[in-house]
């Protein structure tokens, strides 16, 4: 008796993915709950355990295909392997073999669209052959749904012109030299988002600066000893974190966000922290961080960066953050002016830190200083607000005893 292998629940808001790797071939013998592929969503890259153990009998999805919630992946017989191969050993075969030009088309035309897309063409009055699908087999995707009305939308406004290239002609002796590559659908969703963001928010950013000095002091001063008794280094991250935690109870209007017209202030702080991989920048978030001490801040900060770094960042994960910290300063940024991770009404961009010449009481010194950058939406974040933060960030960091005593 055949084991299917579903799409399994993907978390809050999620309702399609793509199918990354398959970790095994037809034919392979399968452990229970052994990682037997991996599925791209907009927000994380999940592996799917075998529901039982057995043979991989049948690969229904390959990779690079988009599927929905319960969508069936492939299957698992009963056995090792020794019986199953055999049976499966004319698939390559058929597969090798050139298919005739018409049932390609057909089968193509037959894929339905992605569970997303079948939901706009509802909502936008469309049928899926009046779209073109970009997708595996001709597959509509959302994507090509809201490229399909925006289309529509402009045409009477637009001039009858000459179709546009989608890029500049690239010259014979380049072509050979370019790789196109299809972005993945992490990669396709941070474009989308921040792109987004810039286009809903009226963000803008304001700058400061922080004498690290005093921070910097008191980690030499107490590094060993904190990671002998808690087992995890002492960074920047969990100073940062505490000095965002107390400025955000002072100024609401930073970790509120807009629905509609209404304004909702959240009443407890969940600080995404931005983390870079080589499938792109995520934001883990965490929890109530405002209740933390900066040693549970720094212990959850190290689990969740190695989550993201091993691809095992799970949607909870991911999920709630009120606010963001990036830190540009690991990559050696001097200055940058970071995009709101929407929906939240703010970013705080940390950078490197310099030794520069500062003047302190009347003196010349050389000290270690990091620029601030806090980008922030001005529908709901006035000037005032927004300065006040990054000041209120600045004197706890060049005092971090106002940390300790919740000043």
């Amino acid at each position: 008796m055949a084991t299917e292998i579903r799409v399994p629940t993907l978390g809050e808001s999620v309702s399609e993915a793509t199918v990354g790797t398959w970790f095994k071939k037809v034919g392979d013998a399968i452990k229970a709950d052994e990682p037997i592929l991996e599925l791209e969503t907009d927000k994380v890259t999940i592996e799917v355990p075998a529901p039982a153990a057995g043979t991989l009998s049948e690969i229904v999805v390959q990779a690079g295909e988009t599927v929905g919630l319960g969508a069936l992946l492939g299957q698992i017989s009963a056995g090792n392997g020794a019986a199953a191969a055999p049976a499966q050993a004319a698939a390559p075969a058929a597969a090798a073999a050139p298919a005739p030009a018409a049932p390609v088309a057909a089968s193509a035309s037959a894929m339905p669209p992605a569970p997303a897309a079948a939901k706009l063409l509802a909502e936008s009055n469309l049928s899926a052959d009046q779209v073109d699908g970009s997708g595996k087999r001709g597959q509509v995707l959302k994507g090509d749904v809201i490229a399909a009305v925006a289309k529509a939308a402009s045409a009477p406004a637009a001039a009858p012109a000459a179709p546009v290239a989608a890029r500049a002609p690239t010259t014979v002796e380049d072509a050979g030299r370019e790789e196109r590559v299809k972005m993945t659908r992490l990669r396709q969703t941070i474009a989308k988002r921040l792109k987004d963001a810039q286009n809903t928010a009226a963000m803008l950013t304001t700058y400061n600066e922080v004498d690290m000095k005093a921070v910097m002091d008191l980690r030499n001063k107490y590094k060993d000893i904190f990671e002998k008794k808690h087992g995890v280094k002492l960074g920047f991250m969990g100073f940062f974190t505490k000095a965002v935690t107390h400025a955000l109870k002072e100024l609401p209007a930073v970790n509120a966000e807009i629905d509609g017209t209404d304004i909702i202030y959240k009443n407890y702080c969940h600080i995404g922290v931005a983390v870079g991989t080589d499938k792109g920048l995520v934001v883990p978030i965490v929890r109530d961080a405002d209740q933390m001490s900066i040693a549970e801040i720094e212990k959850e900060i190290g689990r969740l960066g190695k989550a993201a770094r091993d691809g095992q960042l799970s949607m909870a994960d991911m999920q709630g953050g009120t606010f963001t910290i990036s830190n540009g300063g690991v990559y050696g940024s001097l200055m940058s002016s970071p995009i709101l991770n929407a929906p939240q009404s703010g970013i705080l961009g940390m950078h490197k830190i310099q030794e520069r010449p500062v003047a302190i009481g009347g003196q010349v010194v050389i000290r270690p200083m990091m620029y601030l950058a806090l980008s922030y939406d001005h529908r709901i974040v006035d000037g005032k607000e927004a300065v006040t933060f990054l000041v209120r960030v600045k004197e706890s960091l060049e005092d971090p005893e106002r940390l300790v005593l919740d000043l």
